[in-house]
Protein backbone atom coordinates (compact mmCIF):
# COMPACT_ATOMS: atom_id res chain seq x y z
CA UNK A 1 0.00 0.00 0.00
CA UNK A 2 1.36 3.41 -0.97
CA UNK A 3 -1.32 5.21 1.05
CA UNK A 4 -2.68 4.61 4.54
CA UNK A 5 -6.14 3.06 4.48
CA UNK A 6 -8.68 4.98 6.58
CA UNK A 7 -12.21 4.02 7.62
CA UNK A 8 -14.76 6.40 9.18
CA UNK A 9 -17.80 4.99 11.01
CA UNK A 10 -20.56 7.56 11.66
CA UNK A 11 -22.87 6.65 14.55
CA UNK A 12 -25.72 8.29 16.43
CA UNK A 13 -24.93 7.43 20.06
CA UNK A 14 -22.16 5.97 22.21
CA UNK A 15 -22.63 2.16 22.13
CA UNK A 16 -23.77 2.11 18.47
CA UNK A 17 -20.15 1.67 17.36
CA UNK A 18 -19.86 -1.45 19.53
CA UNK A 19 -23.12 -3.07 18.37
CA UNK A 20 -22.74 -2.30 14.65
CA UNK A 21 -19.55 -3.20 12.83
CA UNK A 22 -17.28 -3.40 15.88
CA UNK A 23 -15.58 -6.65 14.89
CA UNK A 24 -14.97 -5.24 11.41
CA UNK A 25 -13.29 -2.16 12.88
CA UNK A 26 -11.14 -4.24 15.24
CA UNK A 27 -10.08 -6.45 12.32
CA UNK A 28 -9.03 -3.46 10.24
CA UNK A 29 -7.17 -1.90 13.18
CA UNK A 30 -5.21 -5.16 13.52
CA UNK A 31 -4.22 -4.81 9.85
CA UNK A 32 -2.91 -1.29 10.30
CA UNK A 33 -5.96 0.56 8.99
CA UNK A 34 -6.71 3.89 10.70
CA UNK A 35 -10.30 3.86 12.01
CA UNK A 36 -12.23 6.91 13.27
CA UNK A 37 -15.65 6.69 14.93
CA UNK A 38 -17.69 9.89 14.75
CA UNK A 39 -20.44 9.93 17.39
CA UNK A 40 -23.15 12.47 16.61
CA UNK A 41 -24.69 12.80 20.11
CA UNK A 42 -23.74 12.18 23.72
CA UNK A 43 -26.56 9.72 24.31
CA UNK A 44 -27.87 11.93 27.13
CA UNK A 45 -31.51 10.88 26.74
CA UNK A 46 -30.90 7.18 26.45
CA UNK A 47 -32.56 5.07 29.13
CA UNK A 48 -30.42 3.02 31.49
CA UNK A 49 -31.09 -0.42 30.00
CA UNK A 50 -28.93 -2.48 32.33
CA UNK A 51 -31.26 -3.53 35.18
CA UNK A 52 -28.31 -3.76 37.56
CA UNK A 53 -27.68 -0.01 37.20
CA UNK A 54 -31.25 1.27 37.09
CA UNK A 55 -32.12 3.62 39.93
CA UNK A 56 -28.49 4.70 40.46
CA UNK A 57 -28.76 8.39 41.33
CA UNK A 58 -25.22 9.26 40.26
CA UNK A 59 -25.76 7.74 36.83
CA UNK A 60 -29.12 9.47 36.44
CA UNK A 61 -27.65 12.86 37.37
CA UNK A 62 -24.40 12.49 35.38
CA UNK A 63 -25.52 10.40 32.41
CA UNK A 64 -23.59 12.53 29.89
CA UNK A 65 -20.29 12.04 31.74
CA UNK A 66 -21.00 8.36 32.40
CA UNK A 67 -21.70 7.60 28.76
CA UNK A 68 -18.63 9.56 27.64
CA UNK A 69 -16.48 7.47 29.99
CA UNK A 70 -18.06 4.27 28.62
CA UNK A 71 -17.25 5.48 25.11
CA UNK A 72 -13.60 6.00 26.09
CA UNK A 73 -13.40 2.45 27.42
CA UNK A 74 -14.99 0.96 24.30
CA UNK A 75 -12.76 3.03 22.02
CA UNK A 76 -9.68 1.74 23.80
CA UNK A 77 -10.85 -1.87 23.56
CA UNK A 78 -11.52 -1.58 19.82
CA UNK A 79 -8.29 0.33 19.16
CA UNK A 80 -10.07 3.06 17.21
CA UNK A 81 -10.02 6.83 17.44
CA UNK A 82 -13.27 8.61 18.31
CA UNK A 83 -14.63 12.15 18.02
CA UNK A 84 -17.92 13.79 18.96
CA UNK A 85 -20.02 15.76 16.51
CA UNK A 86 -21.42 17.75 19.43
CA UNK A 87 -25.20 17.30 19.29
CA UNK A 88 -27.67 16.47 22.05
CA UNK A 89 -29.51 13.14 21.97
CA UNK A 90 -33.13 13.43 20.77
CA UNK A 91 -34.46 10.51 22.81
CA UNK A 92 -36.81 7.89 21.41
CA UNK A 93 -40.35 9.33 21.42
CA UNK A 94 -43.07 6.93 22.52
CA UNK A 95 -46.85 7.11 22.58
CA UNK A 96 -49.75 7.62 20.22
CA UNK A 97 -49.62 10.30 19.03
CA UNK A 98 -45.86 10.67 19.40
CA UNK A 99 -44.76 13.65 21.51
CA UNK A 100 -42.75 16.44 19.87
CA UNK A 101 -38.99 16.11 19.86
CA UNK A 102 -37.15 18.20 22.48
CA UNK A 103 -35.97 21.63 21.41
CA UNK A 104 -32.30 21.78 20.42
CA UNK A 105 -31.92 18.04 19.84
CA UNK A 106 -29.94 16.46 17.02
CA UNK A 107 -32.96 15.30 15.03
CA UNK A 108 -34.17 18.91 14.74
CA UNK A 109 -30.81 20.32 13.66
CA UNK A 110 -30.33 21.92 10.28
CA UNK A 111 -29.17 19.10 7.98
CA UNK A 112 -26.68 21.20 6.01
CA UNK A 113 -25.18 22.69 9.17
CA UNK A 114 -24.81 19.27 10.79
CA UNK A 115 -23.41 17.82 7.57
CA UNK A 116 -20.90 20.67 7.55
CA UNK A 117 -19.57 19.55 10.93
CA UNK A 118 -19.13 16.07 9.47
CA UNK A 119 -17.51 17.48 6.32
CA UNK A 120 -14.85 19.08 8.54
CA UNK A 121 -14.07 15.71 10.05
CA UNK A 122 -14.05 13.96 6.67
CA UNK A 123 -11.67 16.55 5.23
CA UNK A 124 -9.38 16.31 8.25
CA UNK A 125 -9.34 12.49 8.44
CA UNK A 126 -9.63 11.78 4.69
CA UNK A 127 -11.28 8.32 4.83
CA UNK A 128 -11.54 6.25 1.67
CA UNK A 129 -14.53 4.34 3.11
CA UNK A 130 -17.39 5.54 5.31
CA UNK A 131 -20.05 3.50 7.12
CA UNK A 132 -23.39 4.72 8.47
CA UNK A 133 -27.10 3.70 8.59
CA UNK A 134 -29.62 3.29 5.80
CA UNK A 135 -32.57 5.65 5.27
CA UNK A 136 -34.54 3.83 7.98
CA UNK A 137 -31.77 4.37 10.49
CA UNK A 138 -31.38 0.62 10.94
CA UNK A 139 -34.36 1.13 13.23
CA UNK A 140 -36.53 4.25 13.30
CA UNK A 141 -34.80 6.27 16.02
CA UNK A 142 -34.82 9.94 14.98
CA UNK A 143 -31.09 10.29 15.67
CA UNK A 144 -30.26 7.29 13.48
CA UNK A 145 -32.33 8.71 10.64
CA UNK A 146 -30.65 12.11 11.04
CA UNK A 147 -27.25 10.41 11.06
CA UNK A 148 -28.12 8.87 7.70
CA UNK A 149 -29.23 12.22 6.29
CA UNK A 150 -26.15 14.18 7.26
CA UNK A 151 -23.74 11.43 6.21
CA UNK A 152 -25.28 11.30 2.74
CA UNK A 153 -24.93 15.08 2.36
CA UNK A 154 -21.39 15.08 3.74
CA UNK A 155 -20.27 12.22 1.48
CA UNK A 156 -21.70 13.92 -1.60
CA UNK A 157 -20.36 17.39 -0.79
CA UNK A 158 -17.06 16.90 1.06
CA UNK A 159 -15.31 17.87 -2.18
CA UNK A 160 -17.70 20.77 -2.93
CA UNK A 161 -15.82 23.94 -2.01
CA UNK A 162 -18.75 26.16 -2.98
CA UNK A 163 -21.11 24.52 -0.49
CA UNK A 164 -18.44 24.07 2.16
CA UNK A 165 -15.59 26.59 1.52
CA UNK A 166 -12.04 25.43 2.20
CA UNK A 167 -11.33 28.42 4.43
CA UNK A 168 -13.94 27.23 6.93
CA UNK A 169 -14.09 23.47 6.39
CA UNK A 170 -10.56 22.56 5.29
CA UNK A 171 -9.17 21.28 1.98
CA UNK A 172 -11.69 19.45 -0.23
CA UNK A 173 -11.69 15.67 -0.11
CA UNK A 174 -13.89 12.96 -1.65
CA UNK A 175 -14.35 9.57 0.06
CA UNK A 176 -14.59 6.68 -2.38
CA UNK A 177 -17.16 4.31 -0.84
CA UNK A 178 -20.18 4.61 1.45
CA UNK A 179 -21.75 1.64 3.24
CA UNK A 180 -24.82 1.01 5.35
CA UNK A 181 -24.44 -1.21 8.41
CA UNK A 182 -26.68 -4.27 7.95
CA UNK A 183 -25.49 -6.55 10.73
CA UNK A 184 -29.02 -7.19 12.01
CA UNK A 185 -30.19 -8.95 8.88
CA UNK A 186 -32.72 -11.72 8.40
CA UNK A 187 -30.40 -14.39 6.87
CA UNK A 188 -28.04 -14.11 9.85
CA UNK A 189 -30.89 -14.21 12.34
CA UNK A 190 -32.44 -17.29 10.73
CA UNK A 191 -29.09 -19.08 10.51
CA UNK A 192 -28.29 -18.55 14.18
CA UNK A 193 -31.87 -19.33 15.25
CA UNK A 194 -31.90 -22.64 13.37
CA UNK A 195 -28.40 -23.56 14.56
CA UNK A 196 -29.43 -23.10 18.19
CA UNK A 197 -32.61 -25.13 17.80
CA UNK A 198 -30.72 -27.90 15.97
CA UNK A 199 -28.41 -28.20 18.97
CA UNK A 200 -31.33 -28.35 21.39
CA UNK A 201 -30.63 -24.85 22.72
CA UNK A 202 -33.03 -21.98 23.35
CA UNK A 203 -32.98 -19.23 20.73
CA UNK A 204 -33.41 -15.52 21.57
CA UNK A 205 -34.49 -14.83 17.99
CA UNK A 206 -37.98 -16.34 17.85
CA UNK A 207 -39.72 -13.06 18.68
CA UNK A 208 -37.48 -11.15 16.27
CA UNK A 209 -38.50 -13.40 13.41
CA UNK A 210 -42.19 -13.08 14.32
CA UNK A 211 -41.87 -9.29 14.30
CA UNK A 212 -40.23 -9.48 10.88
CA UNK A 213 -43.35 -11.21 9.58
CA UNK A 214 -45.65 -8.74 11.34
CA UNK A 215 -44.04 -5.64 9.86
CA UNK A 216 -43.24 -7.17 6.47
CA UNK A 217 -39.84 -5.55 6.69
CA UNK A 218 -38.19 -5.07 3.31
CA UNK A 219 -35.01 -7.08 2.99
CA UNK A 220 -31.85 -5.13 2.25
CA UNK A 221 -29.21 -6.13 -0.29
CA UNK A 222 -26.19 -7.50 1.54
CA UNK A 223 -23.33 -6.66 -0.80
CA UNK A 224 -20.39 -7.08 1.55
CA UNK A 225 -19.60 -9.82 4.08
CA UNK A 226 -16.45 -8.99 6.07
CA UNK A 227 -14.86 -12.08 7.73
CA UNK A 228 -14.13 -11.00 11.31
CA UNK A 229 -14.97 -13.92 13.63
CA UNK A 230 -11.57 -13.68 15.32
CA UNK A 231 -12.67 -10.29 16.67
CA UNK A 232 -16.10 -11.22 18.05
CA UNK A 233 -14.73 -11.37 21.61
CA UNK A 234 -13.33 -7.84 21.24
CA UNK A 235 -16.71 -6.70 19.91
CA UNK A 236 -18.49 -8.14 22.94
CA UNK A 237 -15.96 -6.66 25.36
CA UNK A 238 -16.45 -3.21 23.82
CA UNK A 239 -20.21 -3.58 24.01
CA UNK A 240 -20.08 -4.58 27.68
CA UNK A 241 -18.01 -1.43 28.34
CA UNK A 242 -21.24 0.50 27.69
CA UNK A 243 -22.48 -0.72 31.06
CA UNK A 244 -25.54 1.55 31.28
CA UNK A 245 -26.80 0.25 27.96
CA UNK A 246 -25.91 -3.44 28.00
CA UNK A 247 -26.74 -6.21 30.45
CA UNK A 248 -23.86 -8.71 30.23
CA UNK A 249 -26.35 -11.43 31.15
CA UNK A 250 -28.88 -10.29 28.55
CA UNK A 251 -29.99 -11.45 25.13
CA UNK A 252 -27.03 -9.98 23.26
CA UNK A 253 -24.81 -12.73 24.62
CA UNK A 254 -27.07 -15.80 24.58
CA UNK A 255 -25.58 -17.37 21.46
CA UNK A 256 -22.43 -19.34 22.36
CA UNK A 257 -19.35 -17.83 20.75
CA UNK A 258 -18.33 -21.07 19.04
CA UNK A 259 -21.73 -21.24 17.30
CA UNK A 260 -21.48 -17.63 16.15
CA UNK A 261 -18.03 -18.23 14.68
CA UNK A 262 -19.05 -21.46 12.97
CA UNK A 263 -22.46 -20.42 11.62
CA UNK A 264 -22.02 -16.72 10.79
CA UNK A 265 -18.38 -15.53 10.91
CA UNK A 266 -18.95 -12.20 9.12
CA UNK A 267 -20.44 -8.73 9.53
CA UNK A 268 -22.62 -7.42 6.72
CA UNK A 269 -22.88 -4.14 4.83
CA UNK A 270 -24.82 -2.67 1.94
CA UNK A 271 -22.74 -0.71 -0.56
CA UNK A 272 -24.70 2.51 -1.05
CA UNK A 273 -22.26 4.56 -3.13
CA UNK A 274 -18.97 3.77 -4.84
CA UNK A 275 -16.68 5.90 -6.97
CA UNK A 276 -14.39 2.94 -7.69
CA UNK A 277 -14.98 -0.25 -9.63
CA UNK A 278 -15.73 -3.25 -7.44
CA UNK A 279 -17.24 -6.69 -7.96
CA UNK A 280 -20.17 -7.78 -5.81
CA UNK A 281 -20.39 -9.54 -3.45
CA UNK A 282 -17.37 -8.18 -1.59
CA UNK A 283 -15.45 -9.34 1.47
CA UNK A 284 -13.59 -6.07 2.06
CA UNK A 285 -14.81 -2.49 2.57
CA UNK A 286 -11.71 -1.38 0.67
CA UNK A 287 -12.34 -3.57 -2.39
CA UNK A 288 -11.50 -1.50 -5.46
CA UNK A 289 -9.52 0.93 -3.31
CA UNK A 290 -6.60 -1.31 -2.37
CA UNK A 291 -6.08 -2.19 -6.01
CA UNK A 292 -5.89 1.46 -7.06
CA UNK A 293 -3.79 2.75 -4.14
Amino acid sequence: MTEQLRLMAVHAHPDDESSKGAATMAKYVSEGVSVLVVTCTGGERGSVLNPKLQGDKYIEEHIHEVRAKEMDEAREILGVDQEWLGYVDSGLPEGDPLPPLPEGCFALADVDEAAGRLVKKIRAFRPQAVTTYDENGGYPHPDHIMTHKITMVAFDHAADTEKYPEAEFGPAYQPQKLYYNQGFNKPRTIALHEALLARGLESPYGEWLERWKEFERKERTLTTHVPCADFFEIRDKALIAHATQIDPDGGWFRVPMEIQKEVWPTEEYELAKSLVDTSLPESDLFAGIRENA
